[in-house]
């Protein structure tokens, strides 16, 4: 699974067992961390938990990573359930290396940058102290079903988790079992989750029903739905009628700093949805326009300074960054910046093997009431059929009986 991101002004981006980053303002060079050559897990002991002994094994590849608001901070977790913890500035510098329990599938730092949320398969979200660095995690929450994301309120007061099971959670920080409210709505997995910039009540969700949806999560309200067309196109929802069953599944949910902008990457789909924020702050996203490139990317993220950074799956360009201005979104190819980054990025990057997918996650829906009202059919006929032929027999039978006495012969007579 490839991933872009920015910790400060470094791009940092997986690739595989590496995670490697590049600064975008400055020629300086690259921070390459490899996860297959890192510090490996010590031996279990006995009386060590073996309950999730299946998974011991791993290949090492980047799953998820996070950078903290400050961008002094980057975490970063493995397959084989490596969490690592690096400072960025004034230089790449490896803090820690601890262990989680089972793999996870997102993280975030608290707005304090005090506290590490790690949630996992499993549905439990973790939370390690950043300043205790090699302290184990403790369980903070838990779902009954894969968390796919999960982010924490800019005040630092709620934590907000989302499912396999359509829910997005929104749970008191320092209570998690007291939970403030539920936003719900969709109609598959939650798969991502942001808070834009300059909007601390609003939540933006993406899912794989299709659709972007905008909530005040602190009282569960949706604001505003988005059903996004695999053609490219989108549409503002009905919530009477849901999004089709398998529609392109939401992967990103992410806003520019000024919090003007917003960018919603859809799988397997070459055109990045772009919203326009209120300026005002009022009701929610603009219309969206669609960004056309020749090829689906694997993830995008905003700089700094609102710049919109592709990340491609080619060898030759890795990387691709657009500029909005009067007359729309428009490409910086051959910018200084950008050819740093492309020349920095060569000599590591690898072609994916495999896009991110979430196919396996879609709810099975089996059709039972054709099949039961075939069977009911052909029960009925079946109990006419015996019905007609027991009355048939029955005839017969009583038409025996009525002409048998005319027909019978009496010995005396003979």
């Amino acid at each position: 699974m490839r991933t872009l991101g920015f910790c400060g002004d470094w791009l940092v981006t997986s690739c595989g067992t590496k995670l490697v980053a590049v600064h975008t303002k400055e020629d300086r060079e690259a921070f390459v961390f490899d996860c297959s050559l890192a510090e490996k897990r010590p031996k279990q002991t006995k009386g060590d938990d073996t309950s999730d002994g299946a998974e011991e094994t791993g290949n090492d590849e980047v799953l998820a990573f996070a950078a903290s608001a400050s961008g002094r901070l980057l975490a970063l977790t493995d397959d084989t359930k490596r969490l690592v913890l690096f400072g960025c500035e004034p230089s790449w510098t490896c803090i820690s290396t601890r262990w989680v329990v089972r793999r996870c599938t997102a993280l975030t730092f608290s707005q304090a940058e005090d506290e590490l949320l790690v949630a996992d398969k499993s549905g439990d979200v973790y939370s390690f102290s950043v300043a205790a660095a090699q302290r184990d995690g403790e369980l903070k929450l838990g779902h009954l079903s894969m968390l796919l994301a999960v982010v924490i309120s800019p005040d630092d007061r709620f934590i907000i988790t989302a499912d396999r099971d359509e829910k997005i959670r929104v749970s008191h920080r320092r209570s998690p079992y007291n939970i403030q409210a539920f936003c719900l709505g969709h109609h598959q997995f939650v798969s991502a989750l942001h808070i834009p910039a300059g909007r601390p009540h609003w939540l933006l969700s993406g899912s794989g029903d299709g659709t972007v949806k905008l909530w005040e999560f602190e009282s569960g309200r949706q604001l505003q739905s988005w059903e996004l067309q695999e053609d490219g196109s989108a549409a503002e929802q009905n919530q009477d009628h849901p999004a089709p069953e398998q529609n392109a599944a939401v992967c990103r949910v992410t806003s520019s700093p000024d919090a003007r902008h917003v960018a919603v990457l859809c799988e397997r789909d070459s055109g990045r949805h772009l919203f326009r924020l209120d300026s005002d702050g009022g009701s929610g996203l603009g219309p969206p326009r669609v960004l056309p490139l020749p090829r689906s990317p694997l993830d995008v993220s905003f700089d700094r300074d609102g710049r919109l950074w592709v990340l491609m799956d080619s060898c030759e360009d890795p990387v691709q960054v657009f500029c909005c201005r009067q007359s729309g979104w428009q490409s910086l190819g051959g910018g200084p910046d950008l050819s740093r980054v492309t020349e920095r990025l060569k000599s590591h990057w690898t072609p994916a093997e495999a896009s991110r997918s979430f196919q396996h996650l879609f709810k099975v829906s089996y059709d039972n009431v054709t099949s039961y009202l075939q069977k009911k059919q052909q029960r009925l006929e079946e109990q006419l059929k015996r019905r007609a032929a027991q009355e048939e027999n029955g005839g017969k039978k009583s038409r025996r009986e009525e002409s048998g006495p005319e027909h019978r012969t009496d010995p005396d007579s003979v």
